[in-house]
């Protein structure tokens, strides 16, 4: 359906936007996806911003709105809150333009992302413990200092920023049929909404949510902005309580569908863009791989989705590869009760071995309340094939005589 962009982003803001950006934000590559193409069948096509300057997108809005700023708001100083993409962009892009930056990141941010926005040229102020109480210490300090505060997604020139991922998307693949994005305040989405659709008005385009983040579902059919009581999610790119009001508005009248994708299917998109893609990418920005994971034939080819970024701590990344190789049926956790004699754990093991389970790791816990005086539980940790291989071992312990606790 042939739907106008709202006036307050006009597709010539776009356009200058892009020019402004000559230069400064990378043309990222657009890489072809063998997997996913035969999973969905048809052309799928990664949008590799995680390759981008930062790690992320958020350069792109970020430098359009600061240089956007008059002489006076640049003296001024810029201020943001953010946990790790917004708050490397904001300090990257106000370096390049020789604007003093104040970037407000919570207590328990990932240190690399910490030293990272330190390094473009920002200073750090640590504070709240989540990125609302971070926010609210922005503001105030902005309006203490008279520092303009750059808002991640609520803001026209932001949006543009973010567009012109639309535009090139459109130049890298004009076939496209689908274009599949994360949303969490929605600027991304909203920006490629109105860079894409006057221009190809028949081009779907699929916003996708955590599971335990998702504002717009229940925004969308309230008809405006609502905010969650609460959010959980490992995509701290996309975890945002509630829309932002601009890109609500655009995304309302522009976005065709938005979809959420539970955590299992985020763990099993990134390990999938790592193994098969070669490429490191965080939970949110894997989180459109994981919707095309979660409903293949939903998506009518060929489809662009967009890796919006690649800052992901190491110890999360630790932690959610081995959650996505649980959820793929590649890792195996499970506690087997039985007699505590000797040569029991080597008879477990035998078994394990008949049906070529890797063992990584053993534990026995012997003093329990409800284990009886000549009982044990051996905790056994497996590297294992894929989910058909998971149920053949425990079918294997069963047959054995096993009592399998979980």
């Amino acid at each position: 359906m042939d739907r106008p962009a709202p006036q307050t982003i006009t597709l010539d803001d776009v356009r200058g936007a892009h020019k402004m950006l000559s230069g400064v934000a990378r043309i990222t590559t657009m890489e072809g996806s063998r997997h996913l193409s035969s999973l969905v069948g048809a052309p799928v096509h990664l949008k590799c911003e995680n390759l981008q300057r930062t790690g992320s997108f958020k350069i792109r809005g970020a430098y359009v709105r600061i240089a956007g700023l008059t002489a006076a708001e640049r003296a001024a100083g810029v201020v943001a809150a953010s946990a790790g993409n917004h708050a490397q962009g904001v300090a990257l892009a106000a370096s390049l333009l020789g604007v003093r930056s104040t970037v407000f990141m919570p207590v328990c941010a990932p240190l690399p992302k910490v030293a990272a926005t330190r390094e473009y040229g920002a200073e750090v102020r640590l504070h709240g413990a989540v990125v609302d109480e971070t926010l609210q210490a922005a503001r105030e300090y902005a309006e203490r200092t008279g520092a303009v505060l750059i808002h991640p997604f609520d803001h026209p020139d932001v949006i543009a920023g973010q567009a012109t991922v639309g535009l090139e998307i459109l130049e890298q693949c004009p076939e496209v049929r689908t274009i599949v994005v994360g949303v969490g305040g929605g600027g991304l989405a909203a920006g490629i909404a109105v860079a894409v659709k006057p221009l190809r008005p028949e081009v779907r385009i699929v916003g996708v949510q955590a599971v335990g983040a998702a504002a717009y579902p229940p925004s969308l059919a309230a008809g405006r902005p609502v905010a969650l009581d609460t959010v959980a999610t490992m995509a701290d790119g996309i975890m945002v309580g509630r829309p932002g009001d601009i890109p609500f508005a655009i995304i309302r009248d522009l976005v065709d569908d938005v979809v959420t994708v539970t955590e299992d299917q985020l763990s099993a998109a990134l390990l999938l863009c790592l193994e098969r893609a070669k490429l490191v990418v965080e939970p949110a920005g894997a989180s459109p791989v994981a919707a095309l994971l979660a409903a293949p034939h939903a998506f009518e080819g060929p489809v662009v989705a967009v890796l919006s970024g690649g800052n992901v701590d190491p110890l999360l990344m630790q932690r959610t590869l081995r959650h996505g190789m649980s959820a793929a049926g590649r890792y195996l956790s499970l506690r087997v009760r039985l007699t505590d004699r000797p040569g029991a754990l080597a008879t477990l093991l035998g078994v394990l071995s008949v049906v070529d389970a890797n063992v990584l790791d053993v534990s026995h816990v012997r003093i329990d309340p409800k284990l009886a005086l000549t009982e044990a539980e051996v905790e056994v940790h497996l590297e294992t094939k894929g989910p058909e291989h998971c149920a053949a071992v425990g079918a294997a312990l069963e047959d054995a005589g096993y009592t399998v606790i979980a």
